[in-house]
């Protein structure tokens, strides 16, 4: 397993150049894949994502990715899910008349209350604690974001950041070694890569 080696899981749904870009400019060593062996080798894993969740879960389901991210997280490795690949991280969502999630962590992925979606823009993130990956960063901490719907985790422990559109949303969770961002850190300047940065950090 090579520490420096991220696997970007590739499920033909996501911006995943860009976010290749990000992890490379951190200093680690990014792979677009698929292939299992592959990932088992990876010293961390990202999950990204754009579009509906329901679609998403479909391909990530066909791949047998769901069952491999079950595995590799039970082998202790960190794996963070961005934007909407955040919410496959939970178990079921209201999209497009209701999805199961990987279901790594509890809750459901529900629709932003506000009167008008999708919100696109720059959201302050306030942590409720320090964490390894928000070390470093301001408290607010801007991010960029994109999104019509966010997760609403069963286990209050489990968020780690908050931000407001139309009411408050979830935008980072953490369970160690599970993470996610409902932003782009990619499109979040310094302080979305230092975020970054942080996270090849936690690699083994």
């Amino acid at each position: 397993m090579s520490p420096r080696r991220i696997a970007i899981l590739d499920y033909g749904m996501g911006n995943l150049r860009s976010v290749y870009k990000a992890l490379e400019h951190v200093g680690a060593e990014p792979e677009l894949t698929s292939d299992h062996a592959l990932v088992r080798e990876a010293g961390a894993i990202v999950l990204p994502g754009v579009g509906a969740m329901p679609k998403a879960m479909e391909r990530v389901r066909e791949l047998g990715l769901d069952e491999l991210l079950h595995e590799r997280v039970g082998a202790g490795v960190p794996v963070i899910g961005l934007c909407m690949g955040m919410q496959l991280l939970f178990e079921s969502t209201t999209e497009h008349g209701g999805a199961e999630g990987i279901g790594l962590l509890a809750g459901a992925v529900e629709q932003l209350d506000a009167p008008k979606i999708p919100q696109i823009g720059w959201n302050e993130v306030t942590w409720r604690r320090t964490s390894v990956i928000s070390e470093g960063l301001p408290d607010p901490c801007a991010f960029y974001h994109a999104n019509s719907f966010a997760p609403r985790p069963a286990n209050d422990e489990d968020v780690l950041g908050t931000a407001e559109y139309g009411g408050e949303f979830v935008s980072v969770v953490e369970r160690p070694p599970v993470y996610g961002l409902q932003s782009h850190p990619e499109k979040s300047g310094p302080d979305g890569l230092r975020l970054l940065r942080n996270f090849v950090g936690l690699a083994a």
